[in-house]
């Protein structure tokens, strides 16, 4: 059931870097494959890449960006949603409200 959910809920690149992607066409107006490339470039890997599933679940584990959950697996040792959220606004060089909100709310700032 697990493994149909997620392909089924998928949306895509979204479960790779579609997500990281989408954030740089929103915060900085970029075009798809403007935004492709710089994503590429800050995760040190090719464009190419950013669709294959198994390279992105690597390289999200090793840059601390987060993993979608497979086959109802969970990480317990690597970044949950929120110092995923961190990782992400530091790589990628952007503001994330979450994070600015967090960091303020913890006196972080």
């Amino acid at each position: 059931m697990a493994s149909t959910h997620a392909l089924a809920s998928g949306m895509g690149g979204m479960r790779t870097a579609g997500d990281l992607v989408a954030r740089m066409q929103m915060t900085r107006g970029m075009r798809l494959p403007q935004a492709k490339q710089y994503v590429a470039e800050k995760l040190g890997c090719s464009v190419l890449d950013l669709s294959d599933t198994v390279a992105m679940h690597d390289i999200r584990r090793d840059l601390g960006l987060g993993r979608i959950p497979v086959q109802d697996l969970t990480y317990a040792e690597h970044p949950g949603a929120m110092e995923a959220k961190f990782h992400i606004a530091d790589v990628l060089g952007i503001p994330i409200n979450s994070v600015q909100r967090f960091r303020q709310h913890a006196g972080l700032a």
